[in-house]
């Protein structure tokens, strides 16, 4: 058999270790644990962390969608598109987390947007009708006038271990959609 010869030394390794009364390995075991729980411990939060950005990265961006594939928006409608973000952040709690969705104008040849029409918020506050929203650089200057859905996300992350270091971190995401079958989004969702 291949793999006796390493099970063997394994065997004896473990022997020797579970009858070491010298304190060597004890010392050496004590020395590493706290490195290695610390280690452990840390890639969990890591891990973890990484997952609920990618969430909130994928609820922004969903939020966003839904809501340029409407010609128009009811409360009703628009309530619906809001409530699916909770369902986005599964398993992960969705009680604090607070989602925007904004149409924003782009006036031809304008760095900057406003909004314009309506503003909706879950657990926050909507943005004011005309208030000015910086763009990203490829969004800027556009040839003509043109309408933006502007999906934003902010979830308050607690880690598990690493609360007494790092506090809560409030994880941030925007998405940009163009409305899809109209150029700007009519009605009163909110």
């Amino acid at each position: 058999m291949i793999f006796s010869g390493s099970i063997s030394n394994l065997r004896f390794s473990l022997h020797r270790f579970a009858h070491d009364r010298d304190g060597g390995s004890a010392v050496e075991f004590a020395i590493v644990l706290p490195f290695m729980l610390t280690l452990y411990l840390g890639g969990m939060e890591l891990g973890e962390g990484l997952q609920i950005q990618f969430k909130v990265t994928e609820t922004a961006r969903t939020v966003a969608d839904l809501t340029s594939q409407y010609p128009a928006l009811d409360t009703s409608t628009m309530a619906s598109i809001l409530s699916a973000s909770s369902v986005v952040l599964t398993p992960y709690p969705a009680a604090n987390m607070v989602v925007t969705i904004s149409q924003v104008q782009v006036p031809a040849n304008e760095p900057t947007g406003t909004v314009s029409g309506w503003s909706c918020s879950l657990n926050g506050t909507a943005r004011a009708v005309g208030s000015s929203i910086a763009l990203p650089a490829n969004l800027q200057n556009p040839t003509d006038t043109i309408y933006l859905i502007y999906g934003e996300v902010t979830y308050p992350y607690t880690p598990s271990f690493g609360y007494a270091v790092t506090g809560t971190i409030n994880m941030y995401q925007t998405a940009w959609f163009y409305p899809r079958m109209v150029s700007s989004i009519s009605g009163t969702p909110c």
